[in-house]
């Protein structure tokens, strides 16, 4: 009887450890299928999503003084997670051309007409992309992620990538 028992945990604990050890690559295959749907489901709202960034940074009311002219889009897009939410951001690469507001502080300024640099924010919710119109300024999106290294880890779009830790438990 005893031997039994033993024989049925062995075999028990060898189906448990075969199904950990295949279940790991299917896990990851998935995510990063959900990966890379939420990045094409981006490229395919990008037009849109830029609009709907002009026009709620453009409210904002952010710089102080000044009126957003407009966006000049960069091609260069980087996708990482929030290391606290796990949250999928793209950081886009974006130059910004204002005006003064008339009246405002900003009306003798002469830099006010230098376009600058900037990074523009998207969230990815599981289902669609949005934005809250934030621009991280003086920056590209190659620079955000670098002083964001703690907040954000930047996602592996390459197929061949073995794994990505920061996705586990996700």
């Amino acid at each position: 009887m005893r031997n039994e028992i033993l024989v049925t945990l062995i075999v028990g604990a060898a189906v448990a450890a075969a199904t950990v050890a295949l279940a790991r690559p299917l896990i990851r295959r998935y995510r990063r299928t959900k990966l890379q749907r939420a990045v094409q489901r981006f490229r395919f709202d990008r037009e849109h999503l830029e609009a709907k960034f002009f026009e709620l940074a453009s409210q904002s009311g952010k710089p102080r003084g000044l009126r957003w002219l407009a966006c000049d889009w960069q091609n260069t897009v980087r996708f990482a997670r929030d290391v606290r939410s796990g949250m999928l951001t793209a950081f886009v690469s974006v130059e910004v051309r204002f005006e003064a507001e008339e009246g405002g502080d900003m009306e003798d300024v002469a830099a006010v007409g230098t376009i600058r640099d900037a990074c523009a924010l998207f969230h990815w919710d599981g289902r669609h992309w949005g934005t809250g119109g934030r621009a991280l300024f003086n920056m590209d999106a190659h620079a955000a992620m670098s002083r964001l290294v703690g907040q954000y880890l930047p996602v592996d779009l390459e197929p061949s990538a073995a794994r990505e830790p920061h996705l586990e438990g996700r």
